[in-house]
């Protein structure tokens, strides 16, 4: 990939209608990718892959890394294996296709716009994906960008990196994964209990938002949504209406039954280690 000189810019927010949907499976893929980089790469880049929907919403679903070098004004990308990684996943996944590319770093860099013109080629408005493997403010910063080129007459002056809203999405345990992700030191991997206790935190944690947000409805402090009203009905009309003895036996039987599970499966672990040692023992003799 050849050298540039154009200036790349950087605004924001987004004035567009394009926006994006993430997959957390991306955000584990693309830190995988940067733990196991090589000593002298600075930042992992990488293809996104995904669908686009008519209302202009990028969904990114999929994601594999790219070998490049690069350095002040210049990048070079493995373009022959990015092609074979692309024709893999489309025999798995025809309906995945090209949405983009990733760089882990704090922001867009001047190198950005040199890659942003080869995914260009590969489809039309790909979207630029940054995020922050090395918590430069104390956690993992995640955004989304478009590009547009800056013109005067037939002379490109710039290329604008203008940033999108990003939307993640995802189920509970998947949640409790990506803040452990974000945190900058673990000590060990919560249990099940201590999983279901940071849930239950952030849980009364959202219902206090909810009762400040009424009630700053109620007395005149805040302005009513008629959306956020219909979404809290909505909520409450949904839940089962059983007494709290009823609901506490049942959140206690709950926890018998995850209690059996990682019972059973610790058997399955010590059987399974036991016959893996018998049949060493066994090849050896």
């Amino acid at each position: 990939m050849a050298s540039g000189n154009k200036t790349t810019l950087l605004f924001y927010p987004s004035t567009t209608n394009v926006s994006a949907k993430i997959h957390p499976v991306v955000l584990f893929n693309i830190c995988d990718s940067y733990v196991r980089r090589t000593d002298q790469a600075e930042r992992v880049i990488g293809t996104l892959l995904g669908s686009v929907s008519a209302d202009g919403i990028v969904e990114i679903k999929n994601s594999y890394a790219v070998p490049h070098n690069e350095s002040a004004d210049q990048v070079a990308l493995d373009i022959d294996y990015h092609h074979t990684m692309y024709s893999s996943h489309q025999k798995v996944n025809p309906k995945e296709v090209i949405v983009g590319w990733y760089s882990t770093g704090s922001g867009v860099s001047g190198g950005s716009q040199l890659i942003h013109e080869f995914y260009s080629r590969e489809v039309s408005n790909p979207v630029h994906l940054t995020v922050d493997t090395g918590f430069t403010n104390g956690e993992a910063s995640i955004k989304c960008y478009i590009s547009f080129n800056l013109s005067l007459g037939d002379r490109q002056l710039a290329a604008q990196f203008q940033e999108i809203p990003l939307d993640l999405r995802m189920i509970e345990a998947e949640r409790v994964g990506f803040d452990i992700l974000k945190t900058t030191i673990v000590d060990k991997l919560p249990n099940d209990l201590e999983g279901m206790e940071a849930t239950m935190k952030r849980l009364l944690a959202l219902i206090d938002d909810v009762y400040s947000y009424v009630d700053g409805v109620v007395e005149g402090r805040l302005i009513p949504d008629n959306n956020i009203g219909r979404f809290i009905s909505n909520t409450l009309s949904s839940l089962p209406k059983i007494s709290p003895a009823t609901f506490d036996k049942v959140f206690n039987d709950r926890i018998q039954d995850n209690y059996a599970l990682v019972y059973l499966s610790s058997l399955a672990r010590t059987q399974l280690s036991i016959a893996e040692k018998l049949n060493t023992a066994a090849q050896v003799l």
